[in-house]
């Protein structure tokens, strides 16, 4: 049976007063969120009700109203900032982390991923070093989701069981790469929300920005607007497609430090 449409959100780092991001870079910046407008977001998802989930939960055992709370790379405010406020409120989230950003500066070291898990966080891969997955051959994309998989399950002493895809990017290649290593779920950038049947798999999830406002949030988390999104989203998969992941990102990073 088909449960309710889920919108799954997409985190990254917690900007922290007085505390250095991991990267300087506009492109980075736009994805990090102030901690007090993180906060007044998981208040707001309390006050109206709603619960914040991890994948597994909303996989398993869907709930209404309800939102999932997923976080990419494994920035160490994870641990510092997302998780207490989470629990608080009594809610769970998925840490997609990418095991070759442990112990830079700013990410997780392997004692406190360990510690994550030991509060009861969910975690997730996000591949060993970050790379554009469907760029790779078929060893390095192996590598990529198979070995993190095994790596993070050394780490933290529990199964992994979900994973994010680098930067969105997949095809089906990725995907069946994926479902080969075993996981129960793969996590794209897509921005739709996702029917919660028993069995799923593919999930679509929406990033939350540094400029996302509490009113546009409200109209996120109800799946509202998201086709907007997708059309940008369209936009930008055929330039990826016509100059390749790599000048790509370079066109994009020259364009956001003009601003």
């Amino acid at each position: 049976m088909k449960g309710q449409p889920v919108v799954y959100l997409m985190y990254h780092e917690i900007e922290l007063a007085g505390r250095p991001m991991c990267h300087c870079d506009p492109g980075y910046q736009r994805y990090v969120v102030r901690e007090k407008d993180f906060e007044i977001q998981m208040r707001s998802l309390t006050n109206s009700g709603w619960h914040g989930q991890s994948v597994g939960e909303a996989l398993l055992h869907p709930r209404l109203p309800g939102v999932v709370l997923t976080f990419d790379d494994g920035c160490e405010t994870d641990l510092l900032t997302a998780a207490p406020r989470i629990r608080a409120l009594g809610f769970s989230a998925t840490f997609y982390v990418t095991v070759g950003f442990l112990g830079e500066r700013g990410y997780l070291t392997r004692p406190q991923l360990r510690e994550l898990a030991d509060l009861g966080c969910e975690i997730g891969s996000h591949s060993m070093t970050h790379r554009y997955l469907p760029d790779l051959a078929p060893d390095a994309l192996a590598h990529e989701v198979t070995d993190s998989k095994k790596e993070l399950s050394q780490i933290t002493g529990r199964a992994i069981d979900h994973f994010s895809c680098p930067g969105g990017r997949w095809n089906p290649s990725v995907e069946a790469a994926a479902k080969q290593a075993g996981y129960l779920s793969f996590a794209t950038s897509e921005t739709v929300t996702n029917l919660a049947p028993s069995g799923a798999f593919r999930v679509g999830r929406v990033a939350i920005m540094r400029d996302t406002e509490l009113e546009a949030f409200h109209r996120l988390i109800h799946g509202q607007d998201l086709w907007k999104m997708r059309l940008a989203d369209s936009a930008r998969a055929i330039v990826k497609k016509v100059l390749g992941n790599s000048a790509y990102d370079r066109v994009r990073r020259r364009l956001l430090q003009r601003k």
